[in-house]
């Protein structure tokens, strides 16, 4: 009986340990089996996400790239290019008989005795140059620099994106900025461009400028930010001569000689600035005259037919931290009152509101109206903003001592 209880005892562990190998056999199998399928889903998936966020940004970038497109197509009617065209002398060759009467020598060598000769035979009209501009009005005032039509012995036409040419005068030129009115000589009603507050652009935001690029390929796009604001630059012709412009916008959209006179605009299709210049061996640096100050000028204009704008009557050179450590000045900021160059440029014009209000050479403006007068808000910016027959009250450094000054702002000269 024991050997037979011992036997059975065997046989059933050897069942046991059978069972309990097959059972942990198929548990080994299945999760080696279930686990490759959990991470080929994952995997799997992995593609589906990023496919979902590529759409995502596809989808932005042709949204903006569509906003852009948009735009372009809105505006480009009102964007103009400005046609130089000047009358040149026309020089014709012609070939002065010199021969010797001997008919031996001349028939040897009459090569030579005919000279080619130049002479001018009436003028031709020719086109000379080129720029940007844009309409501003439905009845046909375009907005351009002043440096595009500083030859008045030059005719100016108009050239629309589709081809159209209209002759243009000359309304208005600010002396003091480079900006000029035109006004097409037609009866027709056009497509116009409205300015934007220039005094909330931001860094950063998007910059559109179209333009006459080179003065070949009109109505050109590019597209950028804004770099930079309140820059103060000089900004020259390449003919000796030179103007500060200040408080203009910097950008990185590509803007080329032509693109003068041409709108820099925001996502909106608004004027932000008037491309003015570029910096000279940069890459994409360029400038534009910020929109607030051209729409006064338009408004003076399209009001007055011509451009009116406060007038103080003083020369003077903005204060820096240089100048002020140079000449031990009390203040790194303001604008001293000083003498031109020339003998004949005074200080303080003789019968002007400065001179009125007893301003004086070697003065220095600290504010004007409680508004600070600094680099980034020059006096000449303030004046601006200011009306005509606008009294204002002046902060002046005089010889170490602060004193307040009233002034009554006049018209300015149309030679100033």
């Amino acid at each position: 009986m024991r050997k037979s209880t011992s036997l059975l005892g065997t046989l059933f562990t050897i069942f046991v340990s059978v069972m309990l190998s097959l059972i942990l056999c198929i548990g080994f199998i299945t999760y080696t089996q279930k686990k490759p399928v959990v991470q080929t889903n994952e995997v799997q998936s992995l593609p589906n996400t990023l496919e979902t966020h590529s759409q995502d940004t596809l989808e932005k970038i042709q949204s903006r790239e569509q906003v852009v497109v948009n735009i372009v197509e809105k505006v480009n009617p009102a964007v103009v290019s400005v046609v130089i065209t000047k009358d040149v002398p026309n020089i014709e060759r012609y070939f002065e008989d010199r021969s010797t009467g001997n008919s031996l020598f001349d028939e040897f060598f009459g090569g030579f005795s005919q000279r080619p000769q130049y002479r001018e035979n009436g003028t031709r009209k020719e086109e000379v140059g080129g720029g940007s501009g844009f309409f501003v009005t439905q009845d046909g005032f375009v907005v351009t620099n002043k440096h595009v039509v500083d030859d008045r012995d030059a005719q100016y036409t108009i050239l629309t994106n589709n081809g159209e040419k209209y002759d243009a005068e000359i309304l208005a030129v600010d002396p003091t900025i480079d900006i000029a009115i035109l006004k097409v000589k037609s009866q027709e009603q056009f497509p116009y461009l409205s300015f934007a507050d220039s005094d909330e652009i931001k860094l950063g935001q998007t910059a559109i400028a179209i333009g006459n690029a080179l003065a070949e390929f009109r109505n050109s796009v590019s597209v950028g930010v804004v770099s930079g604001l309140s820059r103060s630059i000089v900004a020259g012709s390449g003919f000796g001569q030179a103007e500060n412009l200040d408080n203009v916008i910097q950008t990185d959209t590509a803007i080329n000689p032509g693109n003068s006179g041409g709108p820099l605009m925001n996502i909106n299709g608004e004027v932000i600035g008037i491309n003015v210049a570029v910096a000279r061996g940069s890459e994409n640096i360029g400038f534009a005259l910020p929109a607030n100050i051209v729409a006064r000028i338009v408004e003076s204009v399209k009001e007055n037919g011509e451009i009116v704008r406060p007038y103080l009557g003083i020369r003077y050179i903005p204060v820096t931290e240089n100048m002020a450590n140079t000449n031990n000045l009390s203040v790194d900021y303001g604008s001293l009152i000083q003498r031109g160059e020339m003998r004949e440029d005074l200080a303080v014009i003789p019968g002007s509101p400065a001179d009125k209000a007893g301003l004086r050479e070697n003065d220095i403006i600290l504010e004007i109206d409680g508004e600070k007068v600094t680099n980034e808000k020059p006096l000449t910016n303030i004046l601006r903003e200011k009306e005509v027959n606008q009294k204002i009250s002046m902060k002046i450094l005089r010889l170490d001592e602060e004193i307040q000054l009233e002034a009554i702002l006049e018209k300015a000269p149309n030679n100033l």
